[in-house]
């Protein structure tokens, strides 16, 4: 019989303020709760995490419904979380760490790091057949970055390139980085590197990168250059035996009657430390990244990037280059560029949910969300496991948190 355990005692990332204090309006904040507890009432969210922080001090810290529905297990501030792809902008933090630190040009090839990459071939439709031409150039580390290095995700598509990433089970948790890395550069390319944005499994091939040039596992890099100056005590690839019970999970099937998707099994043997979309932690250890990026590179005295590299880093790095259609464009919607790690916003308007230019964002597959808003200077997170439901909750959490905000 398994028995409950408490979670560890939590205090808040960041001190707390009153919400009029903070320019939120306290009846607004209930209604955010209260949109979110009826969402878990009538059974289409298992449980959230909700976080808002404004000038450096949280202003709304709340979790309500199941961390493990299928248990009954009541969600605490304290849960884990799969995060997926918010991992990217840590990954991307970095790598940014050690071009700070003279160790790594965002214009180096790819192939200077991972010699596999010399050789790659891009997929071509030549008069209705696929053909594979050499590249005519080798991606780079910024391409890396900003997801423009040809690489894609086998899930966003059925064309002949994510065919061949499924066919060689190129998702596999059984394999390490550097074995990841070899059988990456061994796929075609979906197009030539520098010429259009695809999501894709760039990070991962990046936190290859971090590994070569540091001579650690990427968990060991991050653990001992990002995690710990930062106070992030419960982030992991691998979540501790004693602490699995915190791990939040998703209902079984698919409120909404749709094919439910699976996440990762953290009782299955794993070699992988995904770069792309590994990490798990609790909501209060990314707050406290969020609060060290809105400080731009500093926290509680610690900085670990330079205030033109964090702005750097959340600047549009696209321009004219374009999005590649289909599942990338629900991704980065109209009115986003991407920047290093993160999505940007490029104006006040166009784009589907209220903001200021220059916030910043990203979420997880498993249903986890975040922005940040340094006109605003506020942050916000979602933690939920909902991954049918991601995107509904991310544009109903943003839609929420600005209908609060009124000062």
């Amino acid at each position: 019989m398994t028995h409950f355990k408490p979670p560890l005692p939590l205090s808040p990332p960041l001190s707390t303020a009153p919400a009029n204090g903070s320019g939120f309006c306290p009846m607004r904040l209930q209604r955010l709760s209260a949109v979110l507890q009826a969402e878990v009432d009538r059974q289409r969210l298992p449980g959230a995490v909700a976080l808002i922080a404004r000038h450096g001090q949280t202003v709304m810290f709340e979790s309500l419904g199941q961390q493990d529905p299928a248990a009954g297990t009541p969600m605490q501030p304290g849960s884990i979380f799969r995060i997926y792809s918010m991992t990217k902008p840590i990954v991307s933090v970095a790598a940014m760490m050690l071009a700070e630190q003279g160790r790594l040009l965002l214009n180096d090839p790819v192939s200077k790091y991972l010699p596999e990459f010399a050789a790659q071939q891009v997929c071509h439709r030549v008069e209705g057949h696929v053909k594979l031409q050499p590249v005519r150039r080798g991606a780079t580390v910024q391409d890396l970055l900003r997801h423009t290095a040809g690489l894609t995700y086998e899930f966003l598509g059925s064309a002949p390139v994510q065919r061949q990433y499924a066919q060689t089970r190129i998702g596999s948790r059984e394999r390490n980085n550097a074995e990841l890395s070899a059988a990456l550069a061994g796929l075609p390319l979906v197009a030539e590197p520098g010429t259009v944005w695809e999501y894709s499994r760039a990070t991962d091939v990046l936190g290859r990168i971090i590994e070569v040039i540091s001579g650690q596992t990427l968990g060991q890099f991050l653990q001992s250059q990002v995690f710990e100056p930062l106070g992030m005590h419960e982030t992991w690839f691998n979540v501790p035996p004693e602490q699995r019970h915190r791990v939040a999970e998703p209902f079984a099937r698919d409120p909404d009657g749709g094919m439910q998707m699976r996440v990762y099994n953290l009782d299955e043997p794993c070699s992988l430390e995904s770069g792309g979309g590994g990490l798990l932690c609790t909501t209060a250890d990314y707050a406290r990244f969020l609060q060290f990026m809105l400080n731009q590179g500093e926290l509680d005295g610690t900085r670990l990037l330079g205030p033109r590299t964090v702005a750097y880093m959340t600047a549009d790095h696209l321009g004219q280059i374009p999005i590649n259609g289909g599942g990338a464009r629900d991704l980065l919607p109209m009115g986003y560029g991407f920047g290093l790690g993160f999505a940007v916003r490029q104006s006040v308007g166009i784009a589907p949910a209220p903001g200021s230019a220059g916030t910043y964002y990203w979420g997880g597959l498993g249903g986890t969300t975040f922005f940040v808003d340094p006109v605003q200077d506020l942050f916000a997170i979602l933690m939920v496991q909902a991954p049918n439901q991601r995107e509904h909750y991310r544009m109903l959490f943003a839609n929420l948190v600005y209908a609060a905000l009124i000062d």
